[in-house]
């Protein structure tokens, strides 16, 4: 075993012996997995981010009130079907924070984590100001984790990732798709279940 210099990476070879016709040949197998320390910035930020929003989306679920506490605030904010969005923004959160972390679709799932941003923005934290300091909270936070998603999908998830692994490249342009998907993906939803509660 071998290890590159300046990566967290490793060259292992393999020495193979067969035997034909009573000869024996000897074959030498390279298999390399490389990590820089690029890649293992990206792996840091991807496991922390994915694995904190799967865990909101366990908290809409399991927490506190569970669903239907989650489907009463949801209500209160304004959307039409909050039981059915409560179910579906759990699911989001968790199906793209996994996703996200295990660098699996990643594209797809950094989308999917601007869409649900976007949505926190418009409905709950654009009307406070920007800082995460002020009463209900800012968009501080969730314009942080929106660009950071955008980046890592424009990026990619680096070589500790499901895409690597199995050779999963989307192919395209996704510095453009990644928020062209995300933010279109909210906006639909908002136009089609949100209306906004007049404050009296």
């Amino acid at each position: 075993m071998r290890r590159n210099r300046g990566s967290a990476g490793y060259h292992l070879f393999i020495l193979v012996v067969r035997q034909t016709q009573n000869r024996h040949q000897v074959f030498a197998l390279s298999y390399t997995r490389v990590m820089t320390s690029v890649d293992f910035g990206l792996l840091i930020i991807r496991l922390f981010l994915g694995v904190s929003l799967a865990y909101h989306g366990y908290n809409k679920v399991f927490g506190g009130g569970g669903l239907s506490g989650t489907a009463g605030w949801f209500g209160s904010l304004g959307m039409k079907t909050p039981k059915l969005q409560a179910r579906g923004a759990a699911f989001t959160e968790i199906a793209a924070g996994l996703m996200f972390a295990a660098g699996l679709l990643t594209p797809l799932a950094a989308a999917a984590m601007i869409g649900l941003m976007v949505v926190a923005i418009v409905t709950v934290h654009w009307r406070v100001g920007f800082f995460i300091f002020l009463p209900n909270g800012g968009w501080e936070y969730c314009a942080s984790i929106l660009v950071t998603a955008w980046g890592i999908g424009a990026i990619g998830a680096g070589t500790a990732s499901l895409d690597n692994a199995w050779s999963l490249d989307l192919g395209g342009n996704w510095a453009a798709l990644t928020p062209i998907i995300g933010i279109g993906g909210a906006a639909l939803h908002l136009l089609s279940f949100y209306r906004p509660v007049k404050s009296n």
